[in-house]
């Protein structure tokens, strides 16, 4: 399996790179401080094409593959794993999730605005009493002649305090369980659907996370995603591409704090010599570069599946690959950035340096779009499934 990039690869790493270098770099300490997201991001990464990368052309997109999101992902990552967090809810959960399962004139509709940046996305699954138990949501979506009528909250949502256009997942048949869920496309400005509080976080701050919700909220028939109690369907279409390019933002993250320690590593003097010296530094730095040349090895062999079979859903070798991706990346990307702050010993603690703000972001990604322990459960699952490798 041949690992190396194109030169139209290396091209588009290169352009996100030094985009987000230039434009966010000089930011990142006020976005975190304030938790505050550069109001001209989105616009900005539909310029580039950084928001349609796999999104069709005749819809702005570039018509690439699923590895070219993880190389975006990746290096925005790179630069602010917390921007590059919004970006990919954007354009993966959102956008990504409308071209696979919407009708042609949704996707005519919602996705050009997307994909340009002039309108922001979020994807709405999680409620206050449904995290890793998804199927357990609440919202319900009452059809009524030409509209349904949502009702409902969301929780820990990823741009829901800015977003235009989201992706909502309610039940239009309780009784049925997951199979009573729907999906349905939502505007900001449609009566009864508000964006509640902003939450606090310890990491990814920058990135918007809140609440929504939707009181007697009316959705157009028309705005229907997929078939009716046909969701979980839309939800496990993208689940697989979901992990990849999470685990994408891991590299990124990753390779942040090994560029941050090498750098320390070669500067800082104790005893008369550097850091980078002594062999219990060289040993964890050692150790950082395994597990982040293992993970990136991992993500990309899945993205490569996800785009060269299209084998998704249960009972795939995508389905405990893309899991596995995500599982060993954000662990990594933990132990990465923890060793990071180590090297850098006391300044390491402190707000001034970079290094401790890859550390509390690295941590969310153990945590959102599926915990540790739910990865865990999926390849497990699919291994006795099918009884060997």
């Amino acid at each position: 399996m041949d690992f190396e990039l194109t030169p139209e690869q290396m091209q588009l790493q290169e352009a996100v790179y030094k985009w987000a270098s230039r434009e966010l770099g000089p930011l990142l300490e006020k976005v975190d401080e304030q938790d505050w997201l550069p109001p001209e991001m989105f616009r900005q990464l539909g310029e580039l094409g950084a928001l349609g990368v796999a999104i069709d052309p005749a819809y702005g997109g570039l018509g690439l593959d699923v590895l070219a999101e993880v190389l975006v992902a990746e290096q925005l990552g790179r630069v602010s794993p917390a921007l590059g967090l919004s970006a990919g809810a954007h354009s993966n959960l959102c956008a990504g999730n409308i071209q696979r399962n919407a009708s042609e004139a949704l996707k005519a509709k919602y996705l050009p605005p997307l994909v340009s940046g002039e309108k922001v996305g979020a994807l709405a699954l999680t409620e206050p009493g449904a995290g890793s138990d998804a199927m357990a949501i609440t919202t319900r979506a009452q059809h009524q002649g030409d509209h349904y009528l949502l009702n409902g909250t969301k929780m820990f949502i990823t741009n829901g305090p800015i977003a235009d256009i989201v992706l909502v997942y309610a039940k239009t048949a309780p009784e049925r369980g997951p199979q009573g869920i729907s999906a349905f496309i939502v505007e900001k400005g449609f009566p009864g659907f508000s964006a509640g509080r902003k939450l606090k976080k310890a990491g990814m701050r920058g990135s918007p996370t809140g609440e929504l919700r939707f009181e007697d909220c009316p959705v157009p028939a028309a705005n229907l995603v997929g078939l009716e109690n046909q969701g979980v369907a839309v939800m496990t279409r993208g689940l697989d591409i979901e992990r990849i390019v999470c685990a994408a933002g891991c590299l990124g993250l990753s390779q942040a704090a090994i560029d941050l320690s090498l750098k320390y590593a070669r500067e800082r003097e104790q005893f008369g010599r550097p850091i980078g010296d002594f062999q219990m530094i060289q040993a964890k730095l050692a150790q950082m570069y395994a597990l982040y040349e293992a993970a990136r090895s991992l993500t990309y062999r899945a993205a490569m599946l996800a785009e060269g079979a299209k084998r998704g859903g249960k009972g795939t070798e995508l389905t405990r690959l893309a899991a596995a991706a995500v599982l060993f990346a954000a662990e990594a990307a933990s132990h990465i950035a923890g060793e990071a702050v180590q090297i850098h010993g006391g300044y390491g603690y402190c707000l001034e340096f970079p290094v401790q703000r890859l550390w509390r972001d690295a941590k969310l990604f153990e945590i959102g779009a599926g915990t540790t322990e739910i990865r865990k459960l999926i390849i497990a699952r699919e291994l006795l499934r099918k009884g060997s490798l």
